[in-house]
């Protein structure tokens, strides 16, 4: 057996806690990239050369298409890099509460009132409307 229905609320209590510290955050991901300028002479024509770089370049979607941006080194990286990890920790918090929301469903007991209802499970009769259903007829 697992945990009890109290120590899963608490959990929650804390996830809900850490979820409000979470501070500023965006989506998309950071990737550094190297390129070749293409000039003849230059030193990254070398094949053994990996290019000039890194480039920083932040991508995100919107509205169904990926936009990018490039991040200049240093203080603009940094910041970005916190808020998108930011961005990963929110999500990983919401999906912990969603599982745990799971296990409190499962845990919480069935209350008698809605045993009793019409609507309790086999024994239950159908509801609705005793008039039928017919085709009406369209006005002339």
């Amino acid at each position: 057996m697992g945990p009890s229905l109290p120590d899963l609320e608490q959990q929650r209590v804390r996830l809900y806690g850490e979820l409000a510290g979470t501070g500023d955050f965006r989506r998309g991901s950071i990737s550094a990239t190297w390129r070749r300028c293409g000039k003849p002479n230059c030193a990254c024509a070398d094949p053994g050369h990996p290019g000039h770089g890194p480039r920083h370049l932040w991508t995100h979607s919107v509205a169904g298409r990926t936009e990018g941006r490039q991040l200049a080194a240093g203080p603009e990286l940094e910041k970005v890099g916190r808020e998108v990890a930011g961005y990963h920790r929110f999500k990983a918090i919401v999906g912990e509460i969603v599982e745990l929301n799971e296990a409190i469903c499962e845990a919480r007991p069935v209350s008698p009132l809605a045993a009793e209802g019409p609507s309790a499970g086999a024994g239950a009769e159908k509801g609705g409307s005793s008039r039928t259903s017919g085709r009406s007829s369209r006005p002339s």
